[in-house]
């Protein structure tokens, strides 16, 4: 368990004193963070599953897999196998991709090592550490935010289209777009409108009915997605709570509003298909990362910002601990092993 509260303890401090951003400190920590996930080893409910999907790319060409469900997770397994690196090429070069996207969210933020602090006891370590095609899909989502909260449409469109060949249903998160600061609304919602449906044709429409089949005919359930949708759910009342000293210091309400609805929607009807809602609420965690970044300074009015940051922290700290020690599948993240550096940690 110490890898897990060193990745944690670390950013919390930093977070806590609100240490000024150092460009040289930032990228290092990126890049060591992308290490910790991409060169794990046997670690993530689905190890077996990715090693299994490499271990059998070869019976596939470029063609099968550009008409594949997720094309961009499977040509970057193919092109490290046809180069000839292993798994973990392939595991690193999604890490990677992760990161930056956090990091790039992070780095808008007024204090950024929170952000980080707060993603790492589940976006890190479930998300990122367990479920490789959509960790990869969220990295790109959080960097299309970054897009989209200025108002730079194509990039977002851009990037939630990169989102959805790693994992299909990022897809849904192409409708935020209309959401963005400024601009004409209706303009927004015909490109909006006609990007989704072409992303719909290429990504999900041949699999819907199975999708519809799998997770909600067949009330799939999954294990511990009310717990995930709650922490979702925190974040969105606070925001709503604060909603006008939001609009006073940030211009991007009505974006996270919505983010906000979503997340406690998908709370509300968790128990109609749990799995379904579970995955699709892996997009909705940033405004776990930005609000509570954000929460020092929508409750100075009130309070300090370090009795804040020590709130948030020591919040996290027990759901990495309650996490680790009683979540049904944590087995499967214990004991932390790295195939650099094995039998440290």
């Amino acid at each position: 368990m110490l890898m897990y509260f060193l990745i944690f303890l670390i950013p919390a401090y930093f977070a806590y004193i609100n240490i000024k951003m150092n460009t040289f400190i930032w990228i290092l920590f990126g890049f060591i963070f992308s290490i910790i996930i991409g060169f794990r080893f046997e670690v993530g409910g689905d190890w077996a599953h990715y090693l299994k999907a490499f271990e059998n790319i070869h019976f596939k060409n470029y063609y099968d897999i550009l008409i594949d469900e997720d094309p961009g997770y499977y040509l970057l397994n193919l092109s490290m196998y046809d180069l000839g690196f292993g798994v973990f090429s392939v595991n690193f070069i999604c890490a990677i991709i992760f990161m930056i996207g956090l990091m790039k969210l992070a780095k808008q933020e007024f204090n950024p090592w929170m952000v980080i602090a707060v993603a790492v006891p589940y976006t890190v370590m479930v998300v990122a550490m367990g479920y490789t095609r959509q960790a990869v899909a969220l990295g790109f989502i959080m960097w299309a935010i970054t897009y989209l909260k200025n108002n730079r449409m194509i990039w977002f469109f851009i990037f939630v289209f990169l989102a959805a060949t790693f994992h299909k249903s990022a897809v849904l998160v192409i409708g935020l777009g209309i959401f963005a600061n400024g601009g004409n609304k209706f303009t927004k919602i015909i490109a909006v409108s006609a990007i989704g449906v072409g992303l719909y044709s290429t990504f999900l429409a041949s699999h819907a009915g199975d999708l519809v089949r799998n997770y909600v005919d067949a009330q799939m359930q999954s294990s511990g997605a009310f717990i995930r949708t709650f922490m979702n759910l925190i974040p969105a009342i606070l925001l709503l709570v604060y909603r006008k000293r939001w609009k006073e210091f940030f211009n991007d309400f009505s974006f996270w509003f919505i983010i906000a609805i979503l997340s406690i929607v998908s709370f509300a009807i968790v128990g109609l298909a749990s799995t379904a809602v579970d995955r699709m609420a892996l997009y909705l965690i940033p405004i776990q990362l930005v609000v509570f970044a954000r929460l020092g300074i929508l409750m100075s009015h009130k309070t300090s910002m370090k009795t804040v940051n020590i709130g948030i922290i020591t919040y996290y700290s027990i759901v990495l601990f309650i996490w680790l020690n009683f979540a049904t599948y944590a087995y499967l993240w214990l004991p932390y092993q790295n195939i650099l550096f094995q039998g440290i940690f």
